[in-house]
């Protein structure tokens, strides 16, 4: 079996999750999240483009309701023992299918929580569980129960946390040593995927973004390449994931000569990025994070260019996306704690003057504050 944790692992999680369940009154647990059934089982797969439920009742049975492509898969990355099959076909009904499941495990007219919001469950599918769970059971949105202790990790976790953080570094490097003029992006991001890769690392759970010239501007991924002129920015967001954590930063290296405009950007994205890290305490707040960010930037006059997040908790997640639940904005109530993994990025984007500048790196909450798990200084020296 290519289970990444102990076995003893998986069961203390199981227990956290049913005395989460007790303390909300449930009687079992339709989990959809792949994050939720990959934390609690090591159940690896990106089966749940369709119909796919974990289901974990309050005296800690459990059984995996999916498609026959996912049988060996559970069977090889998890501890899940029983699975039950929904069959494609043109009449196909698997929400019926899974409310005669709950039925026949007794919990017809129980308290389930269900986790409604997820990449997990689309909007249609949705739909055809809640009315095939009418009038059946009593439902409530559990969406966020396994998320909040997936948030604190476990020294397994951090183990693999570190591995991460140590192919992001790679990454970075390859992606310096490779960005010169005349460079194609293409092979930029070919050698830090080759970083990623060769060090033992996964695919990442969303796109590397990767943009110069004008599209430095951006913060998602846009298909299309260039090469780099002999003056030139290129910004950078990736991720080294090592079972299925990831540990991302963020860069925007300057080709050429540096002019004071761009070199400001840089400094007040720093005194952000370090700001925000000596916020980032056991017992403050998520908001008062945010608040460093953006008190940083508008104390200098770039308030209208930065953005109205500046980061997110990190752990193992997948694809559409590696921002984990919750996020740096302001306002958040969400209090940090030791062995917490949060990305902080520091993006300022100026249309007009077409000038981009951002920073960031990922941290790990302890008793003494941010540890921040990349060696990467925090320099804004060209690579040429």
């Amino acid at each position: 079996m290519a289970l990444h944790f102990a076995r003893e692992e998986y069961q203390a999680r199981q227990r956290a999750v049913l005395t989460a369940m007790a303390d909300s009154g449930l009687d079992a647990l339709l989990m959809f999240k792949p994050e939720s059934q990959y934390w609690t089982t090591g159940f690896d797969s990106f089966g749940y483009c369709f119909f796919q439920c974990l289901l974990l009742r309050a005296d800690g049975e459990m059984v995996l309701f999916t498609r026959s492509p996912d049988l060996r898969q559970a069977q090889q990355t998890s501890v899940i023992e029983e699975i039950r099959i929904w069959v494609d076909r043109v009449d196909a009904e698997p929400a019926r299918e899974l409310v005669d499941l709950l039925r026949e495990k007794g919990l017809a007219g129980r308290r389930l929580g269900v986790e409604w919001e997820t990449h997990g469950l689309t909007a249609a599918n949705g739909k055809r569980l809640e009315t095939a769970l009418e009038g059946f059971a009593e439902t409530v949105d559990a969406s966020l129960l396994v998320s909040r202790l997936r948030l604190v990790k476990s020294p397994a976790e951090l183990a693999c946390v570190r591995r991460a953080a140590e192919l992001a570094d790679r990454a970075l490097e390859a992606a310096i040593a490779h960005a010169r003029p005349g460079a194609d992006e293409g092979v930029i991001l070919a050698r830090m995927h080759d970083a990623v890769f060769e060090g033992g690392g996964d695919y990442p759970a969303n796109p590397f973004i990767i943009g110069s010239g004008e599209k430095a501007l951006l913060c998602r991924y846009a298909s299309g390449r260039r090469r780099l002129d002999p003056t030139d920015q290129l910004t950078i967001e990736f991720a080294g994931t090592y079972r299925q954590y990831h540990v991302c930063l963020m860069r925007t290296l300057l080709l050429g000569e540096i002019d004071p405009a761009h070199r400001a950007m840089f400094e007040a994205c720093r005194d952000a990025l370090l700001a925000c890290e000596e916020r980032m305490r056991p017992g403050a707040t998520m908001g008062e994070v945010f608040a460093a960010h953006a008190d940083t930037f508008d104390a200098r006059g770039y308030g209208p260019h930065r953005l109205n997040a500046c980061g997110y908790s990190l752990g193992a997640t997948y694809a559409p996306s590696w921002m984990d639940w919750p996020m740096f904005y302001a306002g958040n109530p969400v209090e940090m704690a030791p062995g917490m993994v949060f990305f902080l990025h520091m993006i300022l984007a100026d249309s007009e003057s077409g000038r981009a500048m951002s920073l960031g790196r990922t941290s790990l909450v302890t008793e003494r504050g941010a540890e921040p798990l990349s060696r990467a200084p925090l320099t804004l020296e060209p690579p040429v």
